[in-house]
């Protein structure tokens, strides 16, 4: 790797589970990254039904920067339309290094596996896969159907690294922060990123 920023796509869909998104995000931005983010239109519901309309995605960079510190702003936050396919990231020759699409909906899975490309989130992780860079999808459902279970295999068959939102409990979390700790930590080391977001286990 380069010394050049490493720029990073995200979205967010309609799944549960926001404070995965933003802890990811932060995590990002504060290990320097420019992050490059989509959230669909249900992921922008997501973020306002579940933290509330400090989190708007327009507000997302000073969300996160009250609520996890100045060390956010060491990167850089650029926010995408889901509609807008001629974006950046929608391009192989675009320097994109990886993706996480954090929290994955089994609707924007389906689109994954099947190379559908209806909008931005989608087009963006099929540039990942064709281009054999790292794309993790971080699915949050339960019970799975058959047709979901299916997608998943279809993901990690084409090279993506299916990392489901099912935090540990093996560093004796204290709080529901602590969980988005270990989930967005899980994630930074999926990318490739060293992180001290939890306690490695140490046996």
């Amino acid at each position: 790797m380069s010394d050049r920023t490493r720029t990073v796509a995200v979205g967010i869909t309609g799944a549960s589970g926001a404070i995965y998104a933003t802890r990811t995000v932060a995590a990002l931005l504060a290990a320097g990254c420019r992050v490059e983010l989509v959230a669909s239109d249900f992921g922008r519901r997501l973020l306002r039904d579940e933290i509330g309309p400090q989190a708007a995605a327009e507000r997302l960079a000073e969300y996160l920067a009250e609520r996890y510190g100045g060390e956010v702003r060491a990167g850089s936050l650029v926010l995408h339309s889901n509609r807008d396919m001629g974006a950046s990231i929608a391009s192989g020759s675009h320097s994109c290094d990886s993706m996480a699409v954090v929290p994955c909906s089994m609707k924007t899975l389906a689109g994954i596996a099947h190379g559908t490309s209806r909008n931005l989130i989608e087009r963006a992780a099929d540039v990942m896969l064709k281009e054999r860079r790292r794309l993790v999808v971080v699915p949050r459902e339960t019970p799975m159907s058959l047709p979901q279970l299916r997608n998943l295999v279809l993901c990690a068959e084409a090279g993506a690294v299916v990392l489901p939102a099912m935090p540990a409990f093996y560093q004796q979390p204290r709080s529901i922060d602590d969980l988005a700790d270990f989930m967005a930590g899980k994630i930074l080391s999926a990318l490739g990123f060293e992180h001290a977001l939890y306690p490695a286990w140490t046996g």
